[in-house]
């Protein structure tokens, strides 16, 4: 009984961190470049149950040898095992703002690959996002929309002296008279690429090779890929899985209840 009332309460947790992570996916549904983070649910190692037992020999003096039945194996509950955000291409949306940028994927020869903008955080370190909602600061670096330098291809940050430059199709930066190469960086399996919040993302990234095809698009913005239609939906499925559990676990506690208070008030 007790393992059962266990299985309950972690099917509870479990969808309580799934609704958790869609309702952070329908927050950020507005959110440029904002890729939906998709609960895996795993269950816990499964345990081998065994009756145990003896069994009497008939000799003279009676000797008992220890016996054991395989009954089956049984799953003690599931868990949210890690949160894999969904790399897919989010829907272009025109701005005509020229500090406005857009990544849009291309052939790449892996097939969870993917390609970042390369910026830099508060502590100087590299960082990689997909929202291109930048901006210029007041000493005329090119930075996202909370604050971070974005980087060239050599990782230097970038100076356009104003809002008056153009950007080519492959990521070259045309500001007065030079052209600078916007860092765009690549990575063959997305799904390494952790979550550090502010649209940023650690990982292991590097160098585009040859072979990846990706445009740049001034005056776009790449749109969030959350769909709120489905989102709704899962979350309206989670909260049934929530209920069922939560049943489950009121009739164990009943069980119990009665097990305890009058069955044995009865003996």
């Amino acid at each position: 009984m007790l393992r059962g009332f266990y299985s309950a309460a972690s099917g509870m947790m479990a969808q309580q961190r799934h609704q958790e992570a869609l309702a952070n996916n329908i927050a950020n549904v507005n959110t440029p470049g904002y890729k939906a983070d998709q609960a895996t649910l795993r269950a816990f190692p499964e345990m081998l149950l065994q009756q145990m037992g003896t069994k009497n020999v008939p000799t003279q003096n009676n000797i008992k040898f220890p016996v054991s039945n395989p009954i089956g194996s049984i799953n003690t509950g599931v868990y949210v095992h890690e949160m894999v955000p969904n790399f897919g291409q989010g829907d272009l949306r025109e701005t005509n703002i020229s500090t406005d940028l857009a990544l849009v994927n291309g052939n790449f020869p892996d097939e969870e690959g993917n390609v970042f903008f390369t910026v830099q955080n508060e502590g100087g370190e590299v960082r990689y996002t997909r929202n291109g909602n930048f901006t210029v600061d007041g000493n005329g670096y090119l930075t996202t929309s909370q604050g971070y330098y974005v980087l060239d291809a050599s990782g230097n940050q970038i100076q356009t002296d104003g809002l008056e430059f153009a950007v080519t199709p492959n990521g070259q930066l045309q500001v007065n008279g030079q052209a600078i190469q916007l860092g765009i960086s690549y990575t063959a399996n997305a799904n390494d690429m952790e979550k550090e919040g502010n649209d940023l993302y650690n990982g292991n990234a590097g160098p585009v090779p040859a072979g990846v095809n990706f445009t740049v698009q001034q005056g776009f913005l790449e749109g969030s890929n959350v769909d709120s239609m489905r989102s709704m939906t899962e979350m309206m499925e989670s909260y049934r899985m929530f209920e069922m559990n939560q049943r489950v676990l009121r009739a164990y506690d009943e069980s119990l209840d009665k097990a305890v208070n009058q069955v044995g008030r009865l003996g």
